[in-house]
């Protein structure tokens, strides 16, 4: 009986064969690694810095549209005209800042907003309506707290609903900076 032993040339290309496929699946473990990590990351810093929206509803029509995705900055002050988000039973309520803590916001039955006595001016509004307000005008903004607005007044439920009321600081979400799809700055 004669048994064939392998020649070194073929132990070395056997060994060659083996180390190799360990070297493949050293480098499959290792970029599906970074790629988690790089995932994490990138869910961590949207959530914590620049959370990501999506535009549910038509109280904010023209400007910002049902299905569009928005990217929120969580730093910074608020202005009057400001697009913020704020989270309201559960939801996340996208509206436009009208008035600052301490503002008073006065109303009239045509739709006019007036801030401390004086007209806003708001090119970004498709009609003026009065739209459904249960609370005593002049209003005084109360503070940490936002008075808000949806730009299609009509059927925008907002602060001018003791429903909804001001948004107060700690239920903020961000200011809207980006439109993600489609692009545009806001």
């Amino acid at each position: 009986m004669s048994e064939k032993f392998p020649t070194a040339d073929q132990l070395k290309s056997e060994l060659s064969r083996i180390n190799s496929g360990k070297s493949f699946r050293r480098a499959i473990i290792s970029t599906i690694s970074a790629l988690l990590v790089v995932a994490a990351i990138a869910v961590l810093l949207s959530t914590l810095f620049m959370p990501v929206l999506r535009v549910t509803g038509t109280s904010m029509e023209p400007t910002l549209l049902n299905d569009q995705l928005l990217v929120c900055n969580k730093q910074g002050e608020f202005e009057t005209g400001d697009i913020i988000a704020f989270y309201y039973n559960n939801k996340v309520l996208l509206k436009r800042v009208i008035g600052l803590p301490g503002d008073v916001i006065d109303i009239d039955k045509e739709g006019n907003v007036y801030i401390n006595g004086e007209l806003l001016d708001e090119p970004y509004l498709p009609e003026k309506a009065f739209g459904e307000c249960d609370i005593e005008l002049p209003y005084q903004v109360g503070d940490s707290r936002l008075f808000v607005m949806g730009d299609n007044r009509s059927v925008s439920v907002d602060s001018r609903t003791t429903t909804v009321g001001c948004v107060p600081d700690e239920a903020i979400v961000g200011k809207v900076v980006l439109r993600l799809w489609p692009l545009t700055f806001i």
